[in-house]
């Protein structure tokens, strides 16, 4: 079982001081959209990135031009072209970088974190080393006067930075803090839902990227409607089962970070997870698909540690088991297809 973090649901923590100041760190797509999302709310917003020739140009061009070309930044989003000042000015913390550069940002700002900032991510995976989901870094690493919170659900980072209707949860063990995240996100067109299941929010967001690529290979085959309704069905059966055994609650699953996020994902072409699919299920080779894509694709390292996870928890899940193969042995997609239909028959509600 996966443990969830300490805390309780009582709002406990000391949150008096406002958020006034938010450090983004990570410039791509999400996190842009984010940054632009608070400035939008009126909060002062500090968006950092590892590439300094990107952000000098960010700063000069007042805009995204690689991740959100066209979409100007709001006034109050800066540039910050340190680090360290950005945390230092800070009073919450976003860290809204890729899984696999989750764990080395993590290593390095939050230990340092001071009572009265708070710490909030925004990445969906899970950590590539140990295979466990992201709050398990934080955990080891955060100060236990910080408080922090992931956020999650169904967004496509450039409709958020569009300012289009959007919904998403906040989990966190600390119910007030929640709901200051909530308060600060929320505006009359991104509303913000609390939870206390940090586990369920962060599987949920994980495996989906996995079941993406499945739907964009069926897709890709030209199976059409039927196969993609079913594999978003049965994939949502995975989803449950694994965050169960890890611990996460069945609502969960059946929200937004978990259906929610799922249904997005697998019929929207603007998922990089589906576009690689949808490749592969054409004929691409898995090399010439991720150079066709040319941004991170969260969904194949994640099939990885999914795969992974799931058999530490003897947990059955047959698609994303079939996307490993396909991704990381080389099979066949009739193969694998036929696999799947070879299974034993069963009532649905069966275990997997």
């Amino acid at each position: 079982m996966v443990d969830a973090p300490g805390g309780d649901d009582s709002g406990s923590i000391a949150l008096e001081r406002p958020i006034a100041t938010v450090a983004v760190l990570g410039a791509g797509s999400w996190g842009t959209a984010l940054a632009m999302l608070l400035a939008r709310n009126g909060l002062t917003t500090l968006l950092w990135g590892r590439n300094p020739a990107e952000l000098q140009q960010m700063a000069q061009q007042r805009c995204n031009h690689r991740f959100l070309p066209g979409l100007s930044f709001p006034e109050g989003l800066q540039i910050a072209p340190a680090l360290d000042a950005a945390l230092q000015q800070a009073d919450l913390v976003l860290l809204a970088v890729p899984s696999h550069g989750f764990r080395e940002l993590a290593e390095q700002v939050v230990p340092g974190l001071r009572p009265g900032q708070r710490l909030l991510w925004a990445t969906k995976g899970l950590d590539l080393r140990s295979g466990q989901p992201l709050h398990t870094i934080i955990t080891a690493l955060c100060p236990k006067a910080v408080p922090y919170a992931v956020i999650s659900g169904p967004t496509f980072a450039a409709e958020v930075a569009r300012g289009l209707p959007t919904a998403v949860t906040v989990a966190a063990t600390d119910a007030g803090y929640a709901r200051m995240l909530a308060a600060a996100f929320s505006n009359d067109r991104f509303r913000v839902y609390t939870s206390s299941d940090i586990v369920g929010v962060e599987l949920g967001g994980s495996v989906k990227n996995v079941l993406a690529i499945a739907a964009g290979i069926a897709d890709g085959q030209g199976f059409g409607a039927n196969t993609r309704a079913a594999l978003v069905t049965r994939g949502l059966y995975e989803m449950m089962s694994l965050g169960l055994a890890c611990g996460g609650l069945r609502e969960t699953f059946m929200g937004l970070t978990g259906l929610g996020d799922l249904v997005l994902t697998c019929t929207d072409d603007q998922s990089r997870n589906r576009r690689f699919g949808l490749a592969l299920g054409r004929g691409v080779a898995v090399a010439e698909a991720r150079r066709q894509i040319d941004q991170v694709i969260e969904g194949i390292e994640t099939t990885e540690a999914i795969h992974r996870l799931a058999r530490h928890h003897h947990v059955e899940m047959p698609i994303v088991e079939q996307v490993y193969h396909v991704l990381f042995e080389g099979r066949e997609l009739k193969t694998a297809v036929s696999s799947l239909f070879g299974r034993g028959l069963k009532a649905e509600d069966a275990p997997l």
